[in-house]
């Protein structure tokens, strides 16, 4: 029976899975999106949607308990000026995963870890160059 047992060790020692999450949320919310296997995306989502739940009030105390498990000042700054606010009327649910195809070498289970309401980048258009033009005819 898996009685009061939340968390997945994801076959790691205690301070290997620490670190390991601890950089893989700073990830999530550096780039907004990440690609990982889905038992380490599940455990991360716990993490990140916690963490964002306590940047919706933004004072001295949350910034210190946040400032302690990600280590990048620019990041932390990211999360409380730019992240939490955007989920300010959400209750909760601030991530989603999407499956992708499992990993070639191992079969294991890849999914994308996201943020809703991430921000999309505009693809930047090629443009066109005289030789592209001319070898055509209408």
């Amino acid at each position: 029976m898996k009685h009061r047992v939340a968390l997945n060790k994801l076959s790691k020692k205690a301070g290997h899975r620490k670190a390991m999450i601890r950089n893989m949320v700073t990830s999530l919310f550096k780039f907004e999106r990440i690609r990982t296997t889905k038992a380490k995306a599940r455990a991360v989502r716990q993490k990140a949607e916690k963490m964002i739940t306590r940047a919706k009030v933004d004072n001295v105390h949350n910034r210190r308990i946040i400032g302690r498990k990600i280590t990048q000042r620019g990041v932390v700054t990211k999360l409380f000026k730019d992240i939490a606010p955007r989920f300010k009327e959400r209750p909760g649910g601030y991530t989603r995963i999407l499956k992708l195809q499992p990993r070639i070498t191992d079969a294991s289970e890849m999914v994308f870890l996201e943020l809703l309401d991430r921000k999309v980048k505009p693809k930047k258009e090629k443009k066109k160059s005289a030789k592209d033009t001319q070898g055509k005819k209408d």
